[in-house]
């Protein structure tokens, strides 16, 4: 994704998006198939499973799937004035002027963004497992950072 001082440039996650979507759907698929075990009376017999019961299943594998699939969400956003992050958990929404340096250590999980005041925000959407489109990823953000900043 090539990107000028006028586009923005917008990043998502590959990798794990396809890992947490076949990951979702086995859960549910899993507590469904393990709702229909759940007849009859419970194992020390003061107890009967009900339907309520194999649907409250269905509904907690639907939810652990739904839990699963917040890890489809994290993107990066960025133009000329400002870059826009969304992680798993948390927004953030800074100008370039805020950022000292976006950084994509050998090590790291993912990139980091590097503020004035000695905090750093993670962006979740450039993560290591993408290998090269989060190296571009990276790159097309210090050419931002560095256009807004110089």
């Amino acid at each position: 994704m090539s990107t000028s001082t006028h586009e923005a440039a917008v990043y998502r996650p590959r990798r794990i998006r396809w890992v947490a979507g076949v990951s979702a759907a086995a859960v549910v698929i899993l507590f469904t198939v393990l709702s229909f075990g759940l007849h009859g009376s419970t194992g020390d017999g003061l107890g009967q499973f009900a339907r309520g019961d194999q649907s409250a299943m269905i509904g907690l594998g639907v939810l652990a799937g739904l839990g699963i699939l917040m890890f489809t969400r994290p993107r990066v956003r960025a133009d000329a004035d400002h870059v826009q992050i969304r992680n798993v958990v948390g927004n953030f929404d800074l100008p370039w002027s805020a950022v000292r340096a976006v950084r994509f250590d050998r090590n790291s999980a993912w990139a980091m963004l590097e503020l004035h005041d000695d905090e750093t925000v993670p962006v979740h959407a450039l993560q290591a497992a993408d290998k090269d489109y989060a190296v571009e990823g990276v790159r097309a953000l210090r050419a931002l950072h560095s256009a807004a900043t110089s």
